[in-house]
């Protein structure tokens, strides 16, 4: 959970079941899931509007 929080994850709006999801992942899951939240920040605009939007945990 501390490498998602670290990776800019919102942890704290997730339900307890998917905590349980995030702390039973692999290590290889892990690591693409945090890659692949590094390259949907890298490609967004410098200065992105705060927005309510699907898969809050994400984004």
């Amino acid at each position: 959970m501390e490498a998602l929080a670290a990776a800019g994850f919102e942890l704290d709006a997730l339900s307890e079941e998917q905590h349980e999801v995030l702390r039973a992942l692999a290590p290889e899951e892990l690591a693409l899931l945090v890659d692949i939240r590094g390259r949907l920040d890298a490609a967004a605009p410098e200065v992105q509007a705060h927005a309510d939007v699907a898969g809050g945990a994400l984004f």
